[in-house]
């Protein structure tokens, strides 16, 4: 793959995400690996998200507005204006109502300069309460299954690989990412950074769109559909293998179905869905994660109990407050 030069690019998309956004964009622009660019797309805000971005001076950061078209469309837009810089050595894909940590970039770079090979580099990610660690190597054959990222904004991703594997797709809603990554891991391995310490932190809001599809089983279809009928994941696995991971793949869905609709308070019909995933792929652990489910406890603890949002602003790590400048960034 070569070695990683600088610079890197980061791509935030947003979306009437005024509350959010400037803490997404402090934690760049106090990141210790100041090499950078930052582009902002806004799809179509109508809450002052271009204004909050239009905050910060720093020459670095470039706001792109347009009309609404979804998340998948306004990556691409970002994606397009950085790969137009041939010195654009790797993308970041950061949530606007995520953050990071002021590490994160200097980590996901020396990840990447010491794995010639990779596609890409993955760091760990906080999300409520919990530090999780995505594996690396080759995680095709996992990451078919499930969707083990949070999302891009812990993924340092060569700008090589993006050119080979194109654009997202926009005429997928849900898992639209997951059919991304799995494209790149298509191209080769991932690699992981030194240490446990998250990059990323994930903010869960009630606004968040995981919350109202993710209890919806037709949701998944599109993306299913993309995912098994890339003709490169048969050549690689074969129809029998394929078709077995594919089997594994509708119980972990029909898993993620049952215990959405138990936080959100669809208990019965959330243990109808459980029941089909253990039928589906059974083991030890599903068994007595559906026995618990009654309990409301672990995985199935209410979006009521857990808090309307993750990480407030007096979290330590949280770049909430910290002053912006009053000027306008670049605006094409």
């Amino acid at each position: 793959m070569g070695r990683l030069v600088a610079p890197i690019g980061i791509i935030t998309p947003a979306y009437n995400a005024a509350r959010w956004i400037g803490d997404a964009i402090a934690s760049v622009v106090a990141q210790t690996y100041d090499d950078w660019r930052l582009v902002v797309v806004d799809d179509g805000s109508t809450d002052g998200t271009s204004d909050v971005v239009g905050r910060f001076a720093d020459p670095r950061i470039t706001l792109i507005r347009q009309a609404n078209a979804g998340v998948s469309a306004a990556r691409n837009r970002g994606i397009l204006e950085l790969l137009a810089d041939a010195n654009i050595s790797a993308l970041v894909f950061l949530d606007a109502d995520d953050w990071l940590a002021a590490e994160a970039l200097a980590l996901l770079v020396s990840a990447l300069r010491t794995a010639p090979h990779a596609v890409a580099a993955v760091a760990a990610y906080a999300d409520r309460s919990r530090v999780r660690m995505p594996p690396s190597g080759d995680i095709l054959p996992r990451l078919l299954v499930r969707n083990m990222f949070a999302n891009g904004g812990h993924l340092l991703i060569r700008t090589g690989v993006i050119r080979e594997v194109g654009l997202f797709r926009t005429d997928i809603a849900y898992g639209e990412d997951w059919e991304y990554w799995i494209r790149l891991a298509l191209r080769g391995p991932f690699t992981a950074t030194a240490g446990k310490a998250p990059a990323l932190y994930v903010r869960q809001h009630e606004a968040g769109a995981y919350r109202r599809l993710a209890v919806d089983p037709a949701s998944f279809a599109p993306c299913m559909e993309a995912i098994f009928s890339n003709p490169a994941l048969l050549a690689h696995f074969g129809p029998v293998r394929l078709a077995a991971i594919r089997r594994k793949t509708e119980a972990e869905n029909a898993w993620i179905v049952g215990r959405e609709l138990i936080r959100q308070g669809r208990s019965r019909e959330g243990r109808v869905w459980l029941c089909h995933s253990v039928r589906g792929a059974p083991s030890v652990k599903r068994i007595a994660l559906l026995a618990a489910s009654v309990f409301a406890i672990g995985p199935f603890v209410p979006y009521a109990t857990a808090g309307r949002t993750s990480f407030a602003c007096n979290e330590p790590t949280s770049p909430c407050g910290r002053k912006m400048m009053n000027t306008t960034s670049n605006v094409p």
